[in-house]
């Protein structure tokens, strides 16, 4: 363990004095700076590197090059100068919680299923810890379960350097074979893994660890997660959210899932029975339209994506046109458009025409949809002169 490293000796040092070493101007713009101790953690491990100031100049990453420690500054400070260090330390503990609080989620993992951590990120909204095998909601239930009550024992953290004798007969986590000096981190009845972070001292101070949710992800499952101070902001915010909802949903918050599954009810059926009318009313505009082989272009105001496809189908579908293009305004100047045909096909009219008129978009042979960044003009007088310069589909 190097000696000026005092996030690995005393990791609850919060300001620490030290001497400027070297001073480089990064291609940044930034200055990266180097001290002949340092409480700074630099990113590494799935763990963000601290921040906080040197005097006054903000200290904004940290990171390891070269076997030293790295400060990125905003300002440059000149080698000799003695300043003092502060830590963010709401920041730092912050980490240490969610950091203390994987070690036990991953360790319960690997004991009950045998699964290794594959992956861990420690992200401004969540932390994320993949496992290579598959777990089921009740299997997170219980190791959620199991990880807080050893919150809850308060047990020590012991971080040490063993030998390599005494290296040898342990059993820990580590996600590469480790040769030399090795760190460990045990949470007893948790944990113990080779690792590099900053932990609490005690789990007791980690507060609560909360499973957020699980995905599928590369064959097993990425498991998202809070500790904490974090984990208390989040429930906060999810309170606020529902008390919100009850208001707007005049229902008490123990109601609100049953009035937002009562609200989705009617909406379908409104979306079903709009549906429905909208069918009649495409019904009777296409009666005005003779049947015919040239191209029919029609502009409707404030037609969806879906009913533009729908009136386009039924047009073409009745004859109303070789090609029919159907025309929305999208409400930022262009148009968004549904291109069919039963006899020429539409991709290729899509992308001759989103070239010329600064459209997006695509489809079928039959059918394609977008968006042109043009005037009604303009789009009429080129789907008049392009609709029927293709070949049958």
């Amino acid at each position: 363990m190097e000696q000026n490293r005092l996030y690995y000796q005393y990791p609850y040092v919060k300001k620490f004095t030290c001497t400027v070493t070297d001073c480089r101007e990064t291609p940044k713009g930034t200055w990266a700076v180097r001290l002949d101790q340092t409480a700074f953690y630099p990113e590494g491990g799935g763990q963000p590197s601290d921040r906080g100031m040197l005097g006054d100049v903000s200290v904004l990453s940290v990171h390891e090059r070269g076997g030293e420690v790295e400060h990125e500054v905003d300002r440059p400070i000149a080698p000799g100068t003695q300043t003092e260090g502060i830590l963010d330390w709401q920041y730092r503990l912050d980490n240490m919680q969610q950091h203390t609080g994987e070690h036990i989620l991953s360790g319960l993992v690997h004991r009950y299923f045998g699964y290794d951590n594959v992956g861990f990120h420690m992200g401004a909204e969540e932390v994320t810890v993949d496992f290579n095998g598959l777990l089921t909601e009740k299997d997170l239930e219980r190791l959620e379960n199991e990880a807080n009550a050893l919150v809850y024992e308060n047990v020590k953290v012991r971080v040490w350097y063993p030998g390599e004798e005494e290296l040898k007969a342990l059993d820990y986590r580590s996600k590469k074979e480790l040769t030399g000096l090795v760190r460990i981190v045990e949470i007893p009845g948790g944990d113990i893994c080779a690792c590099c972070g900053t932990h609490v001292e005690r789990t007791g101070e980690v507060g609560i660890i909360k499973i957020r949710g699980m995905i599928h992800y590369k064959g097993g499952v990425r498991v998202s997660m809070l500790c904490g101070r974090r984990a208390l902001a989040d429930y906060r915010q999810r309170l606020n959210d529902e008390a919100e909802l009850s208001v707007l949903l005049s229902a008490k918050l123990a109601k609100v899932p049953e009035a937002v599954k009562k609200l989705k009810e009617e909406s379908q059926k409104q979306e079903a029975l709009a549906g429905s009318l909208y069918r009649q009313i495409f019904s009777l505009k296409a009666a005005q339209y003779p049947k015919a082989d040239s191209p029919l272009a029609v502009f409707e105001e404030g037609l969806s994506p879906v009913q533009l496809r729908q009136f386009a189908t039924l047009l073409y579908e009745e004859g109303k046109g070789a090609v029919v293009g159907v025309f929305s305004p999208d409400g930022n100047g262009g148009f968004q458009y549904a291109l069919g045909s039963s006899r020429f096909d539409m991709r290729s009219l899509s992308r001759a025409m989103n070239q010329k008129l600064n459209g997006r978009g695509g489809g079928s042979a039959l059918m394609a949809q977008g968006t042109f960044r043009a005037g009604r003009e303009e789009i009429e007088a080129l789907f008049a002169g392009e609709a029927c310069n293709y070949p049958n589909s």
